[in-house]
């Protein structure tokens, strides 16, 4: 019998097709997989056939109805492994073949594709432009070096034509075949060949440096060594559970990138994965507890923890989505919930009850109470942030301590009298919030953490999704529910989707990355119009490495190299003369999505800064007879209708189509969330950044279509990108 393998782009184009044409292609599957190579090759109901105009011998086509065909790479090395490339209608399919060539990338061993007809036109095309300077994009790298990174005679013919990055732009996959061009893609935005080599090359497993010393790879082993995009068929039961269940191709195919550390056999410590938006680190993540699950001992327990309820929710679904049937039985040794949860429920269990959170209203009623018999030149708002980014931050439990400390983060200096006096007052706050059994959500996490310290680790595993808003009481709480040891902590996130203030030295709480930090660069969710346009919202302010704070090497992340393979159309920002003119607009363009486009309801989203726009939103677009249901009430996947939320609430989210609405220079910044340069310069920078990044994840939300307005004046943070 033949094994078969099936390819990403299979997998796409079954997602596509109507639930009566997959069942057909599951019927010729199983067909096929029921033959003798010798039978499958006689086989007048298969029609295999090999095309006269392939570009590649080994192509075939077989029949699946009478209207679609599926396009098979047939093996040439005495192997039985056929691999389904597409399923199509029959002319497409045919055509596609026809012009597709397979082949064995040189420096990872892994199967690529390209179009040979249109890079033979691009040969022609390169080969007739004049060139009014000598410079090339290339010219600094030998033929040698590109070599041994894996590019293949043809495509360095195209490369050593190329005078800018545009020139290169007009091959991207799947003209050229994807690993080359990203090779290409990298020596062109100026990283060394070295960088790339580490980036690019060793995830994928090769060790050896130089081209001619590689051993050669047969067509089967390249298969096998491209999981990001092939999955060998192993059985009928997985073949069902494929066709029928995984069409979530996160579930099927990961990058080696991101293989190399969700399947990574034991890191020596914590471990770190970040990367910018849709670069699948959530997927990482949750991959990762499936292989600590399924690799370690029966009694061993995993926390998988996220910011907020909603994205806890979506991950515990998530999981039981990976695993499946086969696993089920091992969720009952993972836990997901928040971290602000986990710290309520350690105080519950271990005092009988947990003192009642307190809202942003009733902490600042709070603040005015205890600062009411002292002088102070501060605001509420400098003390609250005071009191959670210095004294909880450091965990700071006496004036002593409080007098000593340096405070981080916080660029108004206060002397020792007046430490001692804001002391005091935080002293009035505390006894003052514990008289009315309340506390904020960040006390609650320190109490638990001492708490935890005391009674020791409940966890063997703890995996963090989210990372990059957590506040350092809520890393104590996680650092003490696993003992330090080999794999005892992975962590996910994304220094650029920080909306909140927790600057934090991992380091410091005992959780140390050195050596065992990555970062994923290729987003598989926006297209690259989505994304530039995005990066641009950042204007180009530094960001901080995740888990490190500003005293620790001044490091800062970067989006450099963080692109998508995707294309579409350029993001749309406009603004109105009135609210109402804004929401006429956008009912326009949500029924051109639905309508034209073919995108479902669900698959739409709204965002705005406050609530007040979201349910103005809601009832214009109900009205408009358009369904429409907030983010915030948790609609299942089965109920229809645009979605529409906060900005705050689209984290952790993604939809086909964003419209985000009300981009006012009266929301973004919101002057009350911006501490002034005057009160306290470093919190004023920090405070604007996270206004940034807020725009930023909103409007990376997108998968295709992306669309901003505003009425009246526009924010400032869009005068990069909107004109």
């Amino acid at each position: 019998m033949p094994r078969l393998a099936l390819s990403d782009d299979f997998v796409g184009d079954l997602i596509s097709l109507q639930r009566p044409v997959q069942k057909e292609v599951n019927d010729a599957i199983q067909m096929f997989r029921g033959m003798t190579v010798p039978q499958l090759h006689a086989s007048k109901g298969m029609h295999l056939e090999k095309l006269e105009r392939a570009r590649d011998a080994r192509i075939r086509t077989i029949r699946i109805t009478r209207f679609y065909r599926g396009v098979l790479l047939a093996p040439d090395d005495g192997s039985d492994l056929f691999t389904l490339l597409r399923v199509a209608p029959h002319d497409e399919a045919i055509n596609w073949a026809c012009k597709r060539a397979y082949s064995v990338n040189n420096a990872t061993g892994g199967l690529e594709v390209r179009n040979v007809e249109a890079l033979e036109q691009m040969e022609t095309y390169f080969g007739t432009k004049a060139v009014s300077t000598p410079a090339r994009l290339f010219e600094s790298h030998s033929d040698t070096v590109l070599r041994d990174l894996g590019i293949d005679d043809q495509v360095l013919r195209l490369a050593r034509v190329c005078v800018t990055a545009e020139d290169l732009g007009v091959m991207a996959p799947p003209m050229m075949p994807a690993g080359q061009y990203e090779v290409l893609e990298f020596l062109a935005e100026g990283y060394s060949p070295e960088d790339v080599w580490e980036q690019l090359i060793a995830p994928r497993g090769q060790t050896v440096r130089t081209a001619e010393d590689r051993p050669a790879v047969t067509l089967t082993e390249a298969i096998l060594n491209t999981p990001d995009r092939i999955v060998e068929v192993t059985g009928p039961g997985e073949l069902e559970r494929i066709l029928t269940e995984d069409l979530a191709r996160w579930r099927i195919f990961l990058h080696p990138a991101q293989r190399r550390y969700a399947y990574h056999p034991g890191f020596n410590g914590p471990a770190q994965v970040t990367g910018g938006p849709g670069t699948g680190k959530t997927v990482v993540a949750l991959h990762r507890v499936r292989h600590l699950l399924r690799t370690g001992r029966d009694g061993d327990r995993i926390l998988l923890t996220t910011f907020t309820n909603a994205m806890a929710a979506s991950l515990r679904d998530s999981l039981a989505l990976l695993l499946g049937d086969t696993d089920a039985h091992l969720l009952n040794r993972v836990d997901v919930t928040t971290v602000d949860s986990l710290a309520a429920r350690v105080i519950r269990e271990s005092r009988g009850g947990s003192p009642k959170p307190l809202s942003a209203a009733a902490e600042k009623s709070a603040w005015t109470r205890a600062v009411a018999r002292e002088d102070l030149p501060w605001t509420e708002t400098f003390l609250a942030q005071e009191f959670r980014n210095v004294v909880l931050a450091q965990g700071l439990r006496t004036p002593e301590e409080y007098l000593r400390c340096v405070r981080r983060g916080r660029g108004t200096q206060v002397g020792r009298v007046q430490r001692a006096r804001l002391w005091r007052v935080m002293e009035r706050f505390t006894a003052d919030l514990a008289s009315r059994d309340s506390a904020t959500y960040t006390q609650l996490c320190d109490q638990a953490a001492r708490i935890l310290a005391e009674s020791g680790p409940r966890y063997r595993h703890v995996v963090v999704d989210e990372a990059q808003d957590l506040h350092p009481a809520q890393w104590r709480v996680l650092r003490a529910c696993a003992a330090r040891q080999a794999d005892d902590m992975f962590v996910v996130g994304d220094p650029h989707q920080r909306i909140y203030d927790s600057r934090v030295s991992l380091r410091s709480l005992g959780i140390d990355v050195r050596g065992r930090a990555s970062r994923l660069r290729i987003n598989y969710r926006s297209t690259e119009e989505i994304l530039r346009w995005s990066a641009s919202l950042l204007d180009g302010r530094p960001v901080g490495r995740l888990g490190e704070d500003d005293d620790e090497d001044g490091g800062r992340d970067s989006l450099r190299g963080y692109r998508s393979q995707l294309h579409g159309r350029v993001p749309a920002a406009r603004g109105h003369t009135s609210q109402d003119e804004e929401l006429r607009a956008l009912v326009e363009q949500i029924r051109t999505w639905i309508d034209q486009d073919g995108v479902k309801p669900s698959e739409v989203a709204v965002c705005a800064r406050f609530n007040t726009l979201v349910d103005t939103v809601i009832a214009r677009l109900r009205r408009e007879r358009i369904p429409a249901v907030a983010v915030k009430d948790d609609p299942g996947p089965e109920v229809s209708g645009v979605r529409v939320a906060t900005m705050h609430a689209m984290k952790g989210l993604e939809f086909r189509c964003v419209a985000v609405v009300g981009v006012t220079s009266k929301v973004l910044p919101f002057a009350p969330q911006v501490t002034p340069a005057d009160v306290d310069p470093v919190q004023h920078e920090s405070d604007l950044l996270a206004e940034h990044c807020l725009l930023f994840v909103a409007c990376t939300r997108a998968r295709d279509a992306l669309a901003v307005s505003w009425s009246g004046e526009r924010s400032p943070l869009l005068k990069p990108v909107a004109g």
